[in-house]
């Protein structure tokens, strides 16, 4: 069995105990307090609000820059009865916010259409292709969302044909906005919007809020648009904090009650039954939604979203969900290929960084294939292959760096590139691929602190096992839509051992059930997901140090408390501060 994989146990920064104190009263024990307290929340007025999140907590969003001209633009085209077009990106985001803000203007125009460009004959982002469609379909008026904040030329492009274009996109601007009458991006330097991270379905949603509150459409109107906010701020991965919390809170609402036809297709083909959060909708909705834009063509996950009833949804359906599954296979295949490239060359062996290319492999799944390489080797990952006699990647990276910027330091190399700081793309010429390797290695050494080439687990708080309370339960529950900038809750707990339980069920999962050592207290069940390397650790019988997440488990129609273990590690003194010393140091002379 393979040696568990070393990682760092890091204490987050805790809050000022008075704050802490403050914030404790009967049903608000300690634990939960210092939890409060770390997330920024100081006194109960704040708590209040952030358990009972109401829409009236929104922004206003004409704060925004250009949204009044954005809106005005919208208005005229609809008095005028223009062609609009709505324009989207082939991921979630993308399709989503098409969906979104096509089905708001439906109701005051049936002179619509949407456009997904194709992923291999047209790339990511607006074309001319594009364009050129929607001049011969009459179009005057495209609303871009979810990409065109660097699409300086192609914004040009579309004016020279007499086509207005309105861009919405919450990727990092160039030094240069787009000429278009509006440009909606809160990442935009002049623009004070108070809100930075919302997703570009959730642009397209202010977008639909400032035409809405223009033209006396009730707000109320506009929560059963709220599962596609929802959806998009889960998969793509931006912070579930501010605006994002209070969208995805109402968007789950209507998931778990009322979703649309598509999304409920979506749930039932995934044998969905419990409540969903955040996490769920990235494990089942997104690859689905993702998979048309990968095996076909993403305006099937457009068409989909949209489905009128369910009848209709459910044949559409079908093609998503068989896409999904041939997804699968492609992403296992050549992640099987990718790690034998690593294994057989002495150069990434040894690198610090990833960085594959495979002439063969399929465009639509390598960003799925670089996290899977980074579960292998943890670090800063690109997957290349060739496309139009280019190659094309995906870039992930590992907690900490910015893999963006790293892409940056070798632009002189690419063709274009674009994303986030954890995800980007990019395109190069196929002869300066062993360049861009050896320049991305260079970087990567010289700006990756030691530190990072180690997994970290960030600790909430160190508890007693007589902590774990079902009022402790009830507040984290309440504490979600958990995700980015708001994780659920990670315990440390020292000293426990297993009672005899401890077995391997499944894939590599370790079952166990665990008490505090020399106590008399409580026992909890525990699962470690792919954990089965500690099996031998843990039968030994000697105490040992866990990271866990407290859920609840039903089974029969009986609650219980159950640990889903994190990491765990031998021993219970300075495991903390251990982690940071020796395993940091160890990775440093490697």
């Amino acid at each position: 069995m393979d040696a568990p994989r070393i990682k760092r146990w890091k204490l987050k920064p805790q809050p000022e105990e008075r704050i802490v104190q403050g914030l404790v009263h009967d049903r608000c024990p300690l634990v939960a307090a210092r939890l409060l307290a770390q997330r920024g929340i100081a006194d109960h007025a704040t708590a209040s609000a952030f358990f009972r999140p109401v829409m009236d907590q929104l922004h206003d969003p004409f704060l925004m820059a250009d949204m009044q001209k954005a809106v005005e633009r919208v208005e005229q085209a609809l008095g005028d009865n223009e062609r609009i077009m709505i324009y989207g990106d082939y991921d979630v985001d993308g399709t989503t916010a098409v969906a979104l803000v096509y089905s708001f203007l439906l109701r005051f125009t049936g002179n619509i259409t949407f456009y997904i460009p194709d992923r291999y004959a047209e790339g990511y982002g607006i074309s001319n292709q594009g364009i050129d469609h929607a001049k011969k379909d009459g179009v005057t008026l495209i609303i871009a969302l979810d990409c065109g904040i660097k699409s300086i030329d192609k914004v040009d492009y579309a004016a020279e044909r007499g086509i207005d274009m309105i861009i919405c996109d919450h990727h990092r601007p160039g030094d240069t906005l787009p000429a278009a009458v509006a440009v909606l991006d809160p990442k935009r330097g002049d623009c004070a919007y108070p809100f930075k991270e919302l997703s570009g379905c959730g642009i397209g949603f202010k977008l639909v809020q400032g035409i809405a509150e223009r033209n006396g459409v009730d707000p109320l109107e506009l929560e059963p648009l709220l599962d596609l906010v929802a959806v998009s701020t889960a998969c793509d991965i931006v912070p579930v904090t501010g605006e994002n919390r209070i969208l995805t809170h109402f968007g789950l609402k209507r998931v778990n009650n009322d979703p649309r036809p598509g999304i409920r297709t979506m749930l039932q083909m995934a044998n969905v039954k419990k409540k969903l959060g955040v996490t769920e909708l990235v494990f089942t909705v997104g690859p689905r939604i993702n998979a048309a834009g990968r095996i076909e063509h993403g305006k099937q996950a457009v068409e989909l979203l949209l489905a009128k009833d369910q009848a209709q949804a459910d044949h559409m359906g079908v093609r998503v969900d068989g896409n999904n599954t041939a997804r699968q296979e492609l992403d296992k295949d050549i992640t099987r290929s990718a790690l034998d490239s690593i294994a057989s060359d002495p150069f990434l062996r040894s690198s610090w960084s990833t960085v594959v290319f495979n002439e063969q492999w399929h465009k639509g799944v390598i960003g799925i294939v670089a996290s899977r390489l980074i579960e292998q080797y943890y670090r800063p990952t690109i997957v290349l292959t060739e496309s139009q006699g280019l190659a094309v990647g995906s870039a992930r990276s590992v907690r900490g760096f910015d893999v963006y910027e790293a892409i940056n330091a070798c632009s002189d190399l690419l063709q274009q590139f674009g994303g986030h700081m954890y995800a980007a793309g990019l395109t190069m010429p196929l002869e300066n691929v062993p360049a861009f390797r050896d320049r991305f290695e260079a970087v990567v050494r010289a700006t990756l602190p030691p530190a990072l080439r180690v997994p970290e687990e960030e600790v909430d708080a160190e508890v007693a096992f007589t902590d774990l309370t079902d009022g402790l339960a009830r507040i984290l529950h309440h504490m979600a839509p958990y995700g980015p900038g708001n994780m659920k809750p990670v315990f440390l707990t020292r000293g426990v051992v297993d009672t005899g339980s401890a077995r391997i069920v499944g894939e590599d999962h370790l079952k166990m059930s665990l008490r505090m050592a020399g106590q008399q207290g409580p026992s909890f069940d525990a699962i470690g997901f792919r954990s089965g390397a500690h099996y031998e650790e843990v039968k030994r019988g000697i105490p040992f140090s866990v990271l866990y997440t407290l859920e609840e488990n039903e089974w029969n129609g009986r609650r219980t408390l159950q640990l889903n273990i994190k990491d765990l590690k031998a021993g219970s003194d300075n495991v903390l501060e251990k982690a940071d010393a020796v395993h940091a140091e160890s990775v440093a002379t490697n």
